[in-house]
């Protein structure tokens, strides 16, 4: 694997999953940008981690080039990090594209489930069983109406050898099919997780469906827009995602000197007029100084992304939140700290009032979906929020 630094530059953060950061990455020679996959070489302690990422190489390899499937572009490696170098998917995530669209109706519900469809027929055609489908994992091609739905991670995935029967427990909670948690399944299991995908498509909530005549291209899907209370989860799954966004802010604002060091040596370098605040243009000017060639709309993405309470810039303990290793907050005394923002009254719970007082300074959905939040936090339905359910909260869904 030749190094990565000669052939490419690498621009901002896309993604962060467990196994790694995505960047935007550009082609030297050509200008054309791709996504780039960054593992660092510290998490590959055994040598079980060693194989799972040449593995993961090898699959990408293989299938790379086939319908609903990322194309694989190549692996490099420096001193620090391996780099897999993938088509750049800009399009958005499955779920994303659906709150922001409105109204969809069932057809095009069943166009998106043909794609999810087919990644698995083509895996298991090619002998590779995917093991971790989720939405997630699917992003559309580019921002067009049409665009084709694309497979963007294959970490889990596996060569299927005959006769094998597999025990290790993988995949996400919402969509992990019952046979992997009794430790003895085969490929079928990405033919489960598809169908929950479609019935989180269809209702806006987990779990299961069949294989059925409304899957087919002229088939009995309705043109009817799908019932609005679909919309309304998913708006709630989003606000719920924006609520641990501020979380973070309030982590950010009470780290040490220690665990922010470099990054207030770079936020004083955005920081051109030293006004304690990064303007759009400062980012622009900045990130072009760091070789950056995003584009004006993709700064505004960036700069919307990391300005929490929506003043038009980033602030100093903004830009450290959306900035900060996530491992650095996990912390129990960080959460703790999180937890007594919300506690105004230092009572050892959150109220409803004071959730909601929070979440409605920061824009974070109407009466009816803050409402919907704090039901599902308040997991014994005392009508209030204690650490514990605070914590799991956070750690909900592998966000932190």
């Amino acid at each position: 694997m030749c190094d990565l630094s000669s052939l490419f530059i690498l621009e901002k953060e896309l993604g962060r999953g467990q196994f790694g950061i995505t960047y935007l990455c550009t082609e030297l020679s050509t200008g054309v940008k791709y996504a780039c996959k960054s593992i660092s070489k510290r998490k590959l302690v055994s040598r079980t981690d060693i194989e799972d990422m040449r593995r993961e190489i090898f699959i990408l390899q293989h299938l790379t080039g086939q319908p609903n499937v990322v194309e694989f572009i190549g692996a490099y490696e420096d001193a620090q990090n391996i780099h897999l170098v993938m088509e750049l998917c800009s399009g958005g995530e499955l779920f994303d594209r659906i709150i922001a669209k409105g109204s969809y109706s069932e057809r095009k519900a069943a166009k998106i489930c043909r794609g999810i469809v087919n990644v698995v027929h083509v895996c298991h055609f090619m002998g590779v069983m995917h093991r971790d489908l989720k939405p997630e994992n699917f992003l559309f091609e580019s921002k067009d109406e049409d665009s084709d739905l694309k497979a963007i991670d294959f970490g889990l995935s596996v060569f299927i050898e005959e006769g094998k029967i597999y025990k290790e427990i993988v995949g996400s909670a919402y969509y992990v099919a019952p046979e992997v948690l009794r430790r003895n399944y085969g490929k079928e299991i990405d033919v489960w997780s598809a169908g929950v995908i479609l019935y989180i498509l269809l209702s806006g909530v987990p779990p299961f469906w069949a294989d059925h005549p409304w899957l087919r291209e002229d088939g009995e899907a309705s043109d009817k827009p799908i019932d609005s209370a679909v919309q309304n989860r998913m708006k709630q799954f989003r606000a719920m995602n924006k609520l641990k966004k501020l979380a973070l802010k309030v982590i950010a604002e009470n780290l040490s000197e220690e665990e922010i060091k470099g990054l207030k040596q770079m936020f004083k370098n955005l920081d051109t007029d030293r006004s304690g605040t990064i303007t759009y243009d400062e980012l622009k000017t900045g990130l072009k100084k760091l070789g950056s060639k995003l584009s004006e709309a993709e700064v505004q993405q960036l700069m919307d992304a990391a300005d929490v309470d929506k003043s038009g810039t980033i602030d100093y303990i903004e830009f450290i939140a959306a900035t900060m290793h996530r491992h650095k907050l996990e912390k129990d005394e960080h959460l703790y700290k999180a937890f007594q923002y919300f506690d105004k009254d230092d009572s050892g719970y959150i109220t409803r009032d004071e959730l909601q007082q929070a979440m409605t300074k920061y824009g974070m959905g109407d009466e009816a979906t803050i409402s919907e939040i704090i039901d599902e936090v308040d997991i014994d339905k005392d009508g209030r929020i204690n650490y514990d359910e605070f914590v799991a909260m956070m750690r909900k869904g592998g966000h932190l």
